[in-house]
């Protein structure tokens, strides 16, 4: 990353923090909705075109890897094993 980050880059970069925190927290309904908002704010950004587009493709691989590592991340899909 680098050493200068624009507004855009620090809102995103806060959000990827809150994120990562509420997965280790195993707060998952949050951390959906996190993934949400990251994925929102993103959709922003590009559609603004307030971001460079080498950054921007940065923080869309990101989303995808947290999409990716998320998929059936949430209380509902948890078995319950005191049945």
């Amino acid at each position: 990353m680098r050493l200068f980050k624009s507004k855009e880059e620090k809102e995103l970069n806060n959000i990827i923090n809150r994120l990562e925190m509420n997965m280790s927290n195993n707060y998952k309904d949050n951390a959906q909705d996190n993934l949400k908002e990251l994925e929102a704010a993103i959709d922003g950004f590009r559609t603004s075109g307030k971001m460079k587009p080498a950054v921007l493709a940065e923080y869309e691989n990101i989303l995808n890897d947290y999409k990716e590592k998320m998929k059936g991340y949430s209380h509902k899909d948890q078995k319950l094993y005191w049945h």
